[in-house]
């Protein structure tokens, strides 16, 4: 016998297939399709374009600052929800803009920053520009009175993070981070196991990101003027990872090596805990490393599989009895559901998302600062 429940998330939907799963107790929902898979004790991740009932009628509407890959990867991601659309962008030049305007259908284009957020037909400003930018592009919009989502990392330091957040909440608007992969579906299963304290306590969390990078001084990544290096770009994906399952750590313990460029080019992080726990990650530029995750309990374990940062399988195996897996068939990149996040938020009135707070946000900056000085304490 199969059921089939729903998860806090209103984008994640899942079948039980020969297995249950752990102290559920919630109601059944029939409604849905249910998937057996052939190996037997599976979870099956249903995904699927659908409206969200906690959206307004009205989709938001998206004015996009900076016209590079990630900006595009959002707007492509937006084609799959009805919560948002694209209704202007800007550029520091008009053929920017306009490139990027015809590649999405997009009718407003902005030359410039300041006239993208006075566009009165945009409701929220995502910040797409490099990391040093976020700062200052952030506090121009909240400041024109839009709302914002800004890249990942939210700033460059702490200090400008709180910055940021300041002025978000003087001018009372919305404000969030664009760690998209805190919305991702399985993301929510995991937090839904954590809830449930399946896994009892925690241990240890691992998380690594790794990817290789041909050495160019005018990449950003090595870029220092750029906001280049590791740990900013890739490694906040395992911190903020470990600081959604544990916090903030009491204890820090790092090490870098540089690049050519004086940036990191690899970075080691190890999380100490008050409650005895310990977070164990790595991120590099150097070379493509499993970009696995694993949350390790007293009672059972998740590990997450492929990139844990992106749409992904998770599995939940138990100290004794047998795992539970969920199988990722998702639609699109992943960034939809972070757009989806604001959506949610912003008809509910709501200033920033319980998934993503403003102050979890400053302490994972800070957690990022203390790492830096302690990898490179002549920087």
């Amino acid at each position: 016998m199969s059921d089939t429940w729903f998860t806090e998330s209103a984008e994640v939907r899942y079948t039980v297939v020969h297995g249950h799963l752990p102290a559920v107790g919630d109601p059944p929902v029939h409604d849905l399709t249910i998937l057996e898979n052939a190996r037997g004790n599976k979870l099956i991740l249903i995904p699927g374009r659908r409206r969200d009932e906690d959206v307004a009628d009205s989709p938001v509407r998206w004015g996009i600052l900076g016209t590079g890959g990630i900006a595009s990867a959002f707007a492509t991601d937006l084609w799959l929800t009805d919560s948002g659309v694209v209704s202007a962008v800007g550029s520091r030049s008009q053929g920017s803009a306009d490139r990027f305007a015809d590649k999405f259908g997009i009718g407003s284009r902005h030359a410039g920053y300041e006239s993208l957020v006075a566009d009165p037909d945009v409701d929220v400003i995502y910040v797409a520009t490099p990391h040093p930018m976020h700062h200052d592009n952030a506090i121009l919009a909240l400041r024109a009175g839009k709302h914002v989502l800004v890249e990942k990392p939210f700033t460059m330091t702490a200090a400008e993070a709180r910055e940021v957040v300041d002025v978000a909440r003087k001018q009372g608007l919305f404000a969030m981070e664009a760690m998209w992969t805190r919305f991702l579906p399985h993301t929510a299963i995991i937090r839904d196991w954590l809830a449930r304290g399946v896994i009892g306590d925690v241990v240890t969390v691992t998380a690594d990101h790794g990817q290789w990078f041909a050495e160019d001084a005018g990449f950003r990544l090595f870029a220092p003027e750029l906001g280049g290096g590791a740990l900013l770009d890739l490694g906040v994906y395992p911190v903020s990872f470990a600081s959604m399952v544990l916090g903030p750590p009491s204890r820090i313990v790092s090490m870098s090596d540089p690049a050519f460029t004086g940036v990191d080019a690899q970075t080691s992080m190890l999380f100490g805990y008050d409650t005895g726990a310990q977070a164990v990650l790595t991120c590099t530029l150097r070379a493509k490393s499993p970009t696995r995750a694993a949350i390790v309990g007293t009672d059972a374990r998740i590990e997450v599989e492929g990139d844990f940062y992106a749409p992904a399988t998770v599995s939940l195996i138990p100290r004794k009895g047998d795992p539970t897996r969920v199988e990722s068939t998702h639609e699109g990149r992943g960034l939809r559901h972070q757009a989806d996040e604001v959506a949610r938020r912003l008809a509910a009135h709501e200033v920033e998302s319980p998934l993503m707070p403003l102050d979890e946000t400053i302490s994972i900056m800070e957690t990022m600062d203390t790492v830096l000085a302690q990898a490179q304490p002549d920087a």
